[in-house]
């Protein structure tokens, strides 16, 4: 099991838990939390027994986003005498953050944002990659970025129109306003409302707990199915699709699946 700085991890019945973990930072995203949320997410994509992750986090918010300590840092962190090296540098450092939060999408297992309290800036960018997202009725969203004078760049302008379209997108990014629980359940960030915090986390597990159970193949192969899709034509994903079958579709899995129906039994899968 790994350790980290700021998060904490756990694993039990095929539940990876992956917890934001600087409460007495409002988990503030600092850049050593950067790299561990891509750490994280590549250990639960390398783990067998992992088969679903569920991302919350402790204290009174989920996130308030990227930490303005890394943010003022990064002068130094990028200079050099070159104003082209400097600018290359800030690039490559804008896309490394963009990745780590693409280590959601990248990891074959389903991840299931549990959200609280507040989540905010770069905590849409972070929830935004996740399969599914579930809050309690305290929750609040907002794209901060506009508020400190700058584009949000690693990846709610990318990501959240393809959950809840181009025109609230817009108006939630132009003007940085705050909104609550009701609103994201009915603009479609958010699949549920919780009303407690308790009531999320059980709701959440359970749900992944109904996941783990599922074919892990099939599990790992609909997502698959699922990003391509959103980003490819009809056509182009129906042809992925019929290739990754013609590949995976004689599994094990099938057999276990269908017997067990037949036997009327709990089917049970290899990792």
């Amino acid at each position: 099991m790994p350790t980290f700085e700021t998060l904490s991890v756990s694993l039990d019945q095929h539940i990876a838990t992956v917890r934001l973990n600087r409460p007495d930072k409002a988990n503030a995203m600092n850049l050593a939390m950067w790299h561990e949320i891509r750490q994280a997410f590549d250990w639960v994509d390398a783990t067998p027994e992992a088969r679903v992750a569920v991302l919350q986090a402790e204290g009174k918010y989920f996130t308030s986003g990227i930490d303005l300590n890394m943010m003022m840092g990064l002068g130094q962190e990028i200079a050099d005498d070159c104003e082209g090296r400097m600018r290359e540098k800030l690039r490559r450092l804008i896309l490394d953050l963009q990745d780590t939060l693409t280590s959601l999408e990248r990891c074959r297992k389903p991840v299931l944002a549990a959200i609280h309290g507040g989540c905010i800036g770069g905590g849409i960018d972070l929830i935004t990659c996740a399969d599914m997202r579930y809050c309690s009725s305290d929750a609040f969203f907002t794209i901060k970025e506009i508020d400190i004078g700058m584009v949000a760049d690693v990846g709610t302008l990318q990501r959240l129109p393809k959950l809840v379209g181009q025109g609230i997108t817009r108006e939630l990014a132009y003007t940085g306003r705050r909104f609550d629980a009701a609103e994201a359940k009915d603009i479609g960030l958010v699949n549920r409302v919780f009303d407690s915090r308790d009531a999320l986390y059980a709701g959440v597990h359970a749900l992944a707990a109904d996941i783990a159970a599922k074919s892990p193949l099939s599990i790992r192969g609909t997502k698959e199915m699922l990003n391509h899709a959103r980003d490819h034509s009809v056509a182009d994903s129906l042809n992925y699709i019929a290739t990754w079958n013609a590949a995976m579709l004689q599994s094990e899995d099938l057999m276990e699946a269908m017997t067990a129906n037949m036997e009327k039994r709990v089917p049970v899968f290899k990792d």
